[in-house]
């Protein structure tokens, strides 16, 4: 027989908080100005889970240790403990990871390439707002070849991820045809995404990102 899980009792969280936050500048003391502003808890609690996901351990101890690095901005305020229980219930309304979603390639508004395993190794991305726009007298765009790279067998489902508000889904480079696709897509890549596109010839995994909407599908 299972049983529902009981959580520690509750304790209030505050629902604003004090935030100030500065440009964070790496190796020198910092002269940016620093800005204060009432944070709503769902708004730091939403910087926060792009950070650190809906791990309930860390999120305790961000909020405790009352600091935390988000898009090149450093946020710090007042720390406060965070019951496990409360944390539980501001989350709800945060997504969570749902295998059950089929991938859809018009939902799709990234693909990135994953060169390098390992942690700090960034993928190379390329935005579909960019990779939309035809070269002149090209009659593909860098996108429509990227399309391609779904073909047969579709991206499995990987994860849901906060930083960039979507579903991943994924293939692998060995499955793919990538030598001959990354000569297509250089050729239509505008630009600013020739090297970028050179790179698909070296990626060892494919990355689907699909921001969600409504209901699966939207």
């Amino acid at each position: 027989m299972t049983h529902a899980r009981v959580y520690p009792s509750s304790m209030v969280l505050p629902q604003t908080i004090s935030v100030r936050y500065t440009e964070e500048e790496a190796e020198y003391l910092s002269v940016r100005p620093v800005v204060r502003q009432e944070f709503r808890l769902e708004e730091l609690l939403d910087m926060l889970v792009s950070v650190a996901g809906k791990d309930i351990r860390r999120l305790q101890q961000v909020l405790r240790s009352g600091t935390a690095i988000y898009h090149y901005y450093r946020y710090w305020w007042q720390g406060f403990e965070a019951n496990e229980a409360d944390l539980h219930v501001a989350l709800d309304r945060f997504p969570d990871a749902d295998a059950t979603r089929p991938f859809r390639w018009e939902d799709c508004t990234a693909v990135l390439l994953e060169i390098e395993s390992g942690p700090g190794r960034s993928p190379v991305e390329l935005p579909r707002g960019a990779a939309s726009r035809r070269r002149w007298l090209r009659r593909a765009s860098l996108w429509d070849v990227l399309m391609r790279l779904t073909a047969g067998d579709l991206p499995q489902y990987e994860t849901y991820s906060y930083s960039r508000r979507g579903d991943l889904y994924h293939r692998e480079a060995s499955a793919l045809p990538l030598e001959a696709l990354s000569k297509e897509a250089e050729q239509a890549a505008p630009g600013e995404l020739r090297g970028p596109a050179r790179a698909l010839a070296r990626a060892r995994r494919i990355v689907f990102v699909c921001p969600r909407g409504a209901k699966p599908g939207a």
